[in-house]
């Protein structure tokens, strides 16, 4: 399946905000990529500010248009606000639980555990990244997996209290899913109205 491997840093100068992590380029020239970059002061239309927010939200997850698409209409159609949803959808994807467990130091590379079959799911192998995780799910290393050095550095550096949503159980290496996050409780600098008034066009 397709995915974006290009340029990360110029990724997040478009957005002026560091999707990807820390980004030392981004402290240095904080306007976005390209000849024009600095000279750029058109006010844009609020279609383009909903389309860069939509991409910011697909940049920021990992997720494609197609796939972002459905979680939109899944969303759409449970009762509640909408966004907010859509968030949570996003949030309970297995590569960002992973991450947010600090299995993992970033989104991409929590993808690439799942898919080298080193997480676990209620003890069973999940190698496919969009696992939509269910509250009270149990998210864990692969016995032979926890010395690999990505997992205990990242774990040694990572404080999983911060999201209230889960739990983590570092003598296992396993975590839960105790509930879903609530919108204040999600720390992406995301506009989700913006996306939700985007696709009710």
């Amino acid at each position: 399946m397709a995915r974006y491997r290009g340029p990360k840093t110029k990724i997040a100068r478009r957005f002026n905000e560091p999707i990807f992590g820390p980004s030392k380029s981004l402290q240095k020239k904080n306007y976005p990529p390209g000849q024009h970059g600095r000279n750029r002061r058109r006010k844009q239309s609020e279609y383009a500010i909903q389309l860069m927010e939509k991409q910011k939200a697909k940049y920021t997850y990992g997720v494609l248009e197609k796939q972002f698409a459905n979680l939109f209409e899944k969303a759409s159609r449970r009762s509640g606000i909408t966004g907010e949803i859509l968030l949570q959808l996003l949030e309970a994807r297995l590569d960002n639980t992973v991450f947010r467990l600090g299995i993992a130091p970033t989104r991409r590379a929590a993808r690439q555990l799942v898919l080298h079959k080193h997480i676990v799911v209620n003890g069973d192998i999940v190698n496919v990244p969009s696992f939509h995780l269910k509250v009270g799910d149990n998210v864990g290393v692969r016995e032979r997996s926890k010395s690999l050095e990505l997992i205990t550095e990242s774990l040694a550096s990572h404080n999983v209290a911060k999201y209230p949503w889960l739990e983590w159980d570092k003598s296992e290496y396993v975590g839960k899913m105790v509930s879903l996050p609530q919108r204040d409780e999600i720390p992406e600098n995301i506009n989700e109205q913006l996306i939700v008034e985007l696709y009710s066009k």
